[in-house]
């Protein structure tokens, strides 16, 4: 029996490791369909994933499993299994694994993800103090 068009099979190319110091598994980000876009990371213990932003795309994150602090805006507040955190739109974030597995959650952007909307915020102008 074909495959219907609705049903998409897990993308071969799996998990990967990105520059922002975590391993990302794309479970849902295509160009037709532009609303949201879902992704399982995974950060190991005592990673801070790197300060960045989401120009134009709110991202919510739902804690799998490990413990972490997360910092949106400036602000901070531990987490954990169930947890779920609301990130607006251009608000700088980052989140540290402060256990001793994985820390695993879901990341859902709206709209959906694309390399063009991420704002390194620890580039080396920002460093230098630019």
């Amino acid at each position: 029996m074909p495959r219907p068009e609705w049903l998409h099979p897990p993308d071969p190319a799996g998990a990967f490791a990105t520059a922002e110091r975590c391993t990302i598994e794309e479970l849902w980000n295509d160009a037709g369909s532009p609303a949201t876009s879902l992704a399982r990371a995974r950060v190991a213990p005592g990673v801070t994933t790197q300060l960045h932003a989401l120009q134009g795309v709110s991202e919510v994150y739902v804690i799998e499993a490990g413990t972490g602090l997360v910092e949106v805006a400036g602000a901070t507040a531990p987490v954990g299994p169930g947890d779920r955190v609301a990130i607006p739109a251009g608000a700088a974030q980052r989140i540290t694994n402060t256990g001793a597995g994985d820390l695993v959650f879901l990341c859902l952007c709206t709209p959906r993800f694309t390399p063009d909307c991420y704002v390194d915020l620890e580039g080396p102008a920002r460093a230098a103090g630019d």
